[in-house]
Order: structure tokens, then C-alpha cells, then sequence
């Protein structure tokens, strides 16, 4: 296993203290105020765009501006998302960086019930076959802002840049498993994927999710290694992290070190409490954020059907008459986008945009409609379907929820002109 310390750097542990010694008025080393004073992306994680829009300096959490996002059609790492769930180590940190981390005894342990248990070093994964996967990763957290319409909810309020269209390369996880013959046994219904990150607490918990062990999905997963043809850098989850297509992204967990069988979920509060919908719909005040159980809601896995609008945006300031809106759709892969609507006028008329061939069922699925906006007040909006006859909700508000997740209301754009 590896040294949850890094020489170069410093523990989480020891960054919480940083914090409190600064709260208190201490002296701090250089590293430690950089990391503390820091007030743009690029001193947080350096070679980040100084652009991104941060939702908490401490943990590096960072959305990516559409008008960035949109240039690209494989999301750079240096405006990628990025979201972590424990203190990032500041600039002295070695995952709180674009360089891939440098890690050749890097190891992924396989154990739990199973009669073989392994210890498969990286260097090994390397060697293997590998495959692209093509795929959109989005926070389960991306449009939470757009809920406080009904009423805010905590958490780094997201707009819809808490997403990215990335080439993943890596050994598919199914043939790894198969090769390792660790042989289950017959009790395991879980697979319990679990990251290096710890808590910065004795008390805290660990971050792992749980996967059904039939689940389809993993059929498509992958033990990835790189990120856009490069090393995944460290703030991205380096040097390897599992790929699910079409899962949010905290399922894709970053830093992987260990893979359980198991016959019982994780206990981890990240699967057991949070990232976590309600079974049925809520109100504010009916249903609270440490509310969830196993019982009444269930993981945040497969993307939920979704369009965002890329131009116009209010601020390129477009003139009256013809115009192009261009946007980007998605979902968890299982079918095709066939329809983007898009309106002009709130959604009082609708027409139909043309959508690109995607480069993989969990890609962006670009599309484009001409239209002509009116002196005044445009509200554009969008509305995506899938062959199985998922749609967006005309109104995301129907799906609040105590912590955000989820949002996938039709997209609006309101543009003056």
C-alpha cells in the first residue's frame, strides 16, 4: 500500500492544522499561506485556467465556464472540473496538480471474498490491452444552483460547467478481473471500488462506492491510465482511477487503490449517505441532507438525460436577427439521443435541432439549430429525448431535492437583446 504522505508534500492532517494555526494567528511556512491566500484556480492547482469559477479554494472544487468549455471537443485538463472531498494539500500537494503523479510503485489491491486475493502493480496494468472509452464526466452536483428557485441547498452551487467531454484509455475491467482469477465467491453481490484520499479525521470515513456486481455498466468500465492521450494528471485522479461511461462522477473514483468483493455495500458514508436521490419526490423541509438511508433513496450512478446551451450566452451579446444555437446533449449511453427541441420564446414554439453522430454512446451529442431573435427578451430553451423516451423536465424543480443532485431541467438561456 502506499504512504498516505507524500515526501514532498504534506498530509491532509497536517493541512487541517495549517488551517487552525492560521485561524489562530500562527506564523505559517510560505507553502502554507500560498495555499491558504490562494484566490485564483491557477494558484490552487497550478496550470489550471485562472478562468474557472471556484466553489471551495480548500478542496479545490472548480467549474469550468461555458465559454471555455465550448471551444473544445475533448475537454483539456487545464479547464476540466474538478472536485475533491478532502483537503487537497495546497500547492505543495502532489494531487493538487495537472503533472501526473510519479508513482511507479503504484499498486491495486483485489480482495474481500474472494479466494485469490491479488496485489497487481501498475507498471503490470500498463502492459495490458488497452481501450478508449470516449465520455462525458459530470459531477452529480452540476445545475445544483438552479434549484434554489424552489430553495437553495448546500454544496458548491454549480451551474453547468461541473462537466467535461474526455478520451479515457485504460484495461476494461470485466477482462482484468477475469484475468486475475481471483475466483468470488458465490455470496458477493457488490464490487467496492476505494480511492487513496482519506479523511482528515480518525473519525472520517473513507471515500469508496459500491456497484452491483451484474450491473451492465461495468461492462463498459475501465482500470484507466490516461486522460485526453496523456498520464491522468493527479487532480483528475492519477495515476488510476476508475472510468464507469455514463456514471457521475463520483462513481468514477479517483486514486484507486483497492477493488472488494463483497456480499454488503460499502459502509462508507459516501455510498451509504451521500450522493444519494430520494426514491420519491420531495419538498423542502419533508426530507433533510442526513435523511438518506439505503431504504428510502439510492446511488447517484447512471447520468440522467440532459441538454446545455453553448451560444448564445448573454455575454457575447448577440444582435437582433439570424443567429445559430448551438448546445450539447448527453446521457448514461444505454440509447441514442433522437431529439433536441429548442424554443426561442420560452417554449411556446418549438423546433427541432440537428444532431451530430456522437463519437461514442457517452459522448456530447453536439447539435445546432438557425433561428432569429427579436429585439427584447429571448428565453431560449432546450429539451433533449432518448430512443427509450427519457426527456428532460420541462421544470428541473420537480426533482429538488435536500442536496442537489440530479438537475436536469431543460436548459434556459435568457438573452437581451
Amino acid at each position: 500500500m502506499q504512504n498516505k504522505a507524500d515526501s514532498k508534500g504534506i498530509s491532509r492532517r497536517q493541512f487541517g492544522k495549517i488551517a487552525g494555526a492560521a485561524a489562530a494567528g500562527t506564523v505559517l511556512p510560505g507553502y502554507a499561506l500560498r495555499a491558504l491566500a490562494a484566490e485564483t484556480a491557477d494558484q490552487i492547482i497550478p496550470g489550471k485556467s485562472a478562468e474557472m469559477i471556484i466553489h471551495n479554494a480548500k478542496l479545490g472544487v472548480m467549474e469550468t465556464p461555458l465559454t471555455l468549455l465550448r471551444q473544445y471537443a475533448h475537454t483539456p485538463k487545464e479547464i476540466l472540473f474538478c472536485r475533491f472531498h478532502y483537503p487537497h494539500e495546497g500547492n505543495a500537494g502532489w494531487y493538487a496538480s495537472l503533472n501526473p503523479p510519479k508513482r511507479e510503485d503504484w499498486t491495486l489491491e483485489i480482495d474481500g471474498l474472494v479466494a485469490r486475493p491479488r496485489i497487481v502493480k501498475l507498471a503490470d496494468i500498463e502492459k495490458m490491452d488497452m481501450v478508449k472509452r470516449v465520455s462525458v464526466i459530470q459531477c452529480a452536483g452540476n445545475g445544483r444552483s438552479f434549484y434554489a428557485a424552489k430553495q437553495k441547498v448546500g454544496g458548491g452551487q454549480w451551474k453547468n460547467g461541473g462537466m467535461g467531454n474526455v478520451v479515457w484509455e485504460g484495461v476494461p475491467l470485466r477482462h482484468f478481473l477475469d484475468e486475475q482469477k481471483v475466483m468470488p465467491a458465490a455470496s458477493v453481490r457488490w464490487l467496492t471500488a476505494e480511492g487513496w484520499d482519506q479523511p482528515a479525521t480518525r473519525e472520517g470515513s473513507d471515500f469508496s462506492k459500491s456497484y452491483h456486481i451484474e450491473d451492465g455498466a461495468l461492462d463498459n468500465a475501465i482500470l484507466a491510465v490516461k486522460m485526453n492521450g496523456e498520464p491522468i494528471p493527479a487532480a483528475h485522479g492519477g495515476p488510476l482511477r476508475l472510468i464507469i461511461p455514463g456514471y457521475y462522477g463520483n462513481m468514477n473514483v479517483k486514486i484507486l487503490t483497492k477493488l472488494m468483493f463483497m456480499d454488503h455495500q460499502s459502509p462508507s458514508v459516501f455510498q451509504s449517505m451521500g450522493y444519494r436521490f430520494p426514491n420519491r419526490p420531495v419538498e423542502p423541509g419533508q426530507f433533510k441532507a442526513n435523511d438518506y438511508t439505503l431504504e428510502n433513496s439510492r446511488p447517484t450512478y447512471a447520468h440522467q438525460i440532459k441538454s446545455v446551451i453553448f451560444s448564445p450566452l448573454p455575454e457575447d451579446k448577440p444582435g437582433s436577427g439570424a443567429v445559430e444555437i448551438t448546445g450539447v446533449a448527453f446521457n448514461d449511453g444505454t440509447a441514442p439521443i433522437t431529439s433536441v427541441q429548442v424554443s426561442v420564446d420560452g417554449g411556446q414554439s418549438w423546433q427541432a435541432a440537428t444532431i451530430k453522430t456522437p463519437e461514442s454512446p457517452w459522448a456530447w451529442n453536439h447539435w445546432s439549430l438557425k433561428a432569429t431573435l427579436r429585439p427584447g427578451t429571448n428565453t431560449l430553451v432546450s429539451l433533449a429525448t432518448d430512443a427509450l423516451g427519457r426527456s428532460q423536465p420541462l421544470n428541473g424543480l420537480t426533482r429538488w431535492n435536500p442536496r442537489g443532485y440530479e438537475w436536469n431541467g431543460a436548459d434556459k438561456v435568457v438573452i437581451n437583446v
